[in-house]
This record gives C-alpha cells, structure tokens and sequence, in this order.
C-alpha cells in the first residue's frame, strides 16, 4: 500500500489551482468540477470551502490581490498624482497576467482585509491635500474603475499579452466600414496599441480628478 500523503486541500490551494486553470480554460471554462479534476478530488469536496462559484471568485480576487502587493511598499512621498498612476498601472499589470483577469476582479468582494492598509494609507494622502473623504472615496475608485473597464476591454480582444481573438482585423474593419470614414479610422484608436491608449485615458482621468476637486 502507498504510504504518499496528499497536501491537504483549503481555499488557497483550490484558489491557486483555479488561477493556473484559468489561463488555460477562461472564466467561462472554469467550473468547480474541473478544478476538482485538477486536484483529483471529487466536486463536492470543494463546496467545504466556497458555497458556489461567486465564493471562489472571490477568493480567487483575493490572492491576485495579494500577489500584486507582495513585496511593494507605497511610497511616503509620492504625490496623489504619483499614486493614482503607480496604484492603476500595477493594477493592470496584475489583470494582464490572468485571462480574463479583470472578469474575475470585477464585482468580487475580497475575503480578507489584505486591501486594508494600501487603502487607508491611500485615503490618507488624499484627504491630506484638502479633500473630504467622499470626494478622497470617488477619486481613488474613479481610477480604478476606469483601469478595470479598460482592462475588462482589452482581454476582450488580447485574452492574453500575444493573443488576438478572432473578428479583430483592423484591415477588415475597416473594409466593412469603408462608408464611414471617421469609424473606421477610429479602429486603430480603439483595439490596438493598448499601452499607449490606457497612459493618455489614464492622463485624462487624473487631469479631470485634479480639475474638478481644484488639486495642484
């Protein structure tokens, strides 16, 4: 008789096997019965940790979080501008790194309080130029938003860095569109060039926070 020991299954576990899962399968593709494949345990197994699917993504959010944090510091002395764009580019690296990374950040609720500091010491800085914590609350999220629509669009067409799903030809595009000049011009605007496009969206988002709420 084998004397192996399996590694004990909890919810980081499960949620690192769905990470893993999910470059290769998508959202769409992971369910709780081919994670557990994955693990060779039997589905029900699962449901000891996450009720449903939405429990795991929330947990699944969570570990990217942490992951994203892991070994950084925020930096005393950067300015609200300064954190907005360290903050929001980070954040869409780490969505970069996941198919579907941003699918599965978006309306999760995380299961641990790791966000909490970076959060505060965020709030902090904000408040500490003059604005009230309301006005703090929807400049930070505001960016964030923003980052996660933009993220949210971009793996609609690059699933992952390198890929292109099929129905992005910007040639053929623009062939069907050939009546409406300004649109089809517009193609390149829109699905290529990701990087520059989310800096200067980024730029706008920031210039408006600062417009509106009379920041230096």
């Amino acid at each position: 008789m084998g004397t192996e020991r399996r590694t004990p299954l909890d919810r980081r576990r499960v949620a690192d096997t769905a990470l893993k899962l999910l470059n290769e399968v998508g959202l769409d593709g992971l369910t709780l019965r081919t994670i557990a494949r994955e693990l060779d345990v039997k589905a029900p197994a699962l449901y000891w940790h996450f009720k449903d699917k939405q429990a795991l993504l929330d947990e699944m959010a969570t570990e990217m979080y942490r992951r994203m944090i892991a070994g950084s510091s925020l930096d005393p002395a950067d300015t609200w501008r300064e954190r907005l764009l360290k903050a929001n580019r980070g954040l869409r690296v780490a969505l970069l790194g996941y198919r579907d990374g941003a699918k599965v950040f978006s309306g999760s609720r995380f299961t641990g309080a790791e966000h909490a500091g970076q959060m505060e010491e965020n709030l902090r800085l904000f408040t500490g130029v003059g604005l009230t914590l309301a006005q703090a609350v929807r400049a930070t999220t505001t960016a964030y938003l923003f980052t996660l629509g933009f993220v949210t669009e971009e793996q609609g067409v690059q699933p992952l860095p390198g890929e292109r799903r099929e129905g992005y030809d910007m040639d053929e595009r623009a062939r069907l569109m050939a009546g409406f000049p300004l649109t089809a011009a517009a193609g390149a605007e829109i699905f290529t060039d990701y990087e520059r496009h989310f800096e200067e969206g980024l730029a706008l988002v920031i210039a408006g926070i600062g417009a509106a709420y009379r920041l230096d």
